[in-house]
């Protein structure tokens, strides 16, 4: 669906540049990775002029806000053991509340493609205090239809801000957008480590029905950021080529990156949206300590977020993707049948290498397609929204028919599967310090 909108938007042509003689040495990248003898994993990939530097304030910036705003999108997972008691629906119908907020995901390729050309900063600053106001105010109302519309509404905020803030700081970032997105992404999961601990604490301190009063943090951060990055364009600096000339490229590499997230979203999926109701249901803990295991895991995920763009700046793209995909599926089952002393630590280390793969594959989105940042970002969080919420809905489905703890080992054995698709992607050299 995603891709068939590209296409049709491809038809239009909004201006020449020399565009193809990167789409043919991209080209002959791409198939020099399905050559079997081909086993370099350091053939540049769009070394055109790229300003060298890195804008730390204004990066930072969108990080801070990054942070604020994914803390209150992190507030559904822990809500769900309370909002399946108040709503008395199975796994399958309280997870599903979660893919009501991945729903605008079908927008961002078209916010994307507008990006491109228009600068789009006000989606980035007003983001933060809608996300807060719609996602601070799931507790007000005991309607599943009404908990499902504020949740696609909130999820309209999330897509207008994911789609152009990674472009910005691609641009920001110079050539080093693997530590650009390192911190952009790192940001994010402090943010989605927070968030859990926030929402409970402020069930605590003024029920479920008080928590709206936590959403004015969400607009203070908006004011700052206006003050901030009111006058900062959030498109790229040169003139956009057509997207009849980019359309190739982005049906040779997304079905290969489609390949790779499909696999992984079981085990992602299972570990980030329904642990709170694994510890709680499986491990039979209170709601703190299962939203506790949930900040564990996210927050082990800023210190991989951090590590693994950066290094994949350093070693190459693929090399650090196949060692994490290999990796986190087998401490995923080790953790399902792990003693209760061993829980901790292997949150730590789950966090540590399931959830930092994306922003590698993010740096790699931002390699392979220049001057079309924003769009190509635009379907990659695209993709990853539609296929985390087709994977929400299977786990949940699989926890109703064999149960959770056989829902999340076939998760994880699953993910075995994304090893193949990364020696597909191209390549990219290491960037010197």
């Amino acid at each position: 669906m995603i891709l068939a909108l590209v296409a049709k938007l491809g038809q239009v042509n909004v201006g020449k540049l020399p565009y193809n003689h990167f789409l043919v040495n991209l080209e002959e990248k791409v198939s020099s990775t399905m050559n079997p003898t081909t086993t370099s994993d350091s053939v540049p990939l769009a070394e055109t002029a790229v300003p060298d530097t890195f804008n730390t304030n204004q990066i930072f910036t969108i990080a801070g806000g990054h942070f604020v705003h994914d803390t209150y999108s992190a507030f559904i997972a822990p809500l769900l053991p309370l909002l399946q008691e108040r709503l008395a629906t199975n796994y399958a119908l309280t997870g599903s509340l979660a893919i009501f907020a991945q729903l605008p995901s079908l927008l961002n390729p078209l916010i994307g493609y507008l990006a491109d050309r228009v600068s789009l900063r006000y989606f980035i600053i007003l983001a933060p205090a809608v996300t807060a106001t719609l996602f601070s105010s799931l507790g007000i109302v005991n309607n599943y239809f009404v908990i499902a519309m504020l949740l696609l509404a909130g999820g309209v905020s999330v897509a207008a801000f994911h789609a152009p803030a990674p472009a910005m700081i691609g641009r920001l970032a110079g050539r080093r957008v693997g530590t650009g997105m390192s911190i952009f992404m790192a940001s994010g999961e402090l943010g989605r480590a927070v968030g859990p601990i926030v929402a409970v604490a402020g069930i605590s301190w003024f029920g479920l029905e008080g928590m709206w009063r936590l959403m004015f943090v969400g607009w203070a951060v908006t004011a700052v950021l206006y003050w901030r990055l009111h006058d900062v364009s959030a498109r790229t600096d040169t003139k956009p080529a057509g997207l009849h000339e980019a359309w190739p490229q982005i049906r040779r590499f997304f079905p290969v990156l489609g390949w790779i997230m499909l696999a992984r979203s079981g085990m992602v999926v299972a570990l980030t949206t329904y642990l709170p109701l694994y510890m709680q249901d499986e491990v039979e803990v209170s709601l703190w300590l299962a939203a506790a295991a949930l900040s564990i895991l996210e927050g082990a995920g800023v210190a991989g977020a951090l590590f693994s763009g950066t290094a994949s700046d350093r070693f190459g793209r693929r090399r650090v993707l196949v060692a994490l995909t290999l990796v986190s599926p087998l401490l995923s089952l080790l953790f399902i049948y792990s003693p209760g002393w061993l829980v901790i630590p292997l949150l730590i280390a789950l966090g540590l290498t399931a959830i930092s793969p994306t922003p590698v594959l993010l740096a790699t989105v931002q390699d392979v397609f220049p001057e079309h940042r924003a769009l190509a970002n635009g379907i990659f969080i695209g993709l990853n929204f539609l296929i985390r919420a087709l994977a929400i809905w299977v786990i949940g489905w699989m926890a109703d028919t064999v149960g959770l703890t056989t829902a999340f080992v076939l998760g994880s054995v699953a993910a075995l599967l994304s090893v193949p698709g990364i020696w597909f992607l191209p390549g990219r050299t290491a960037v010197a310090k």
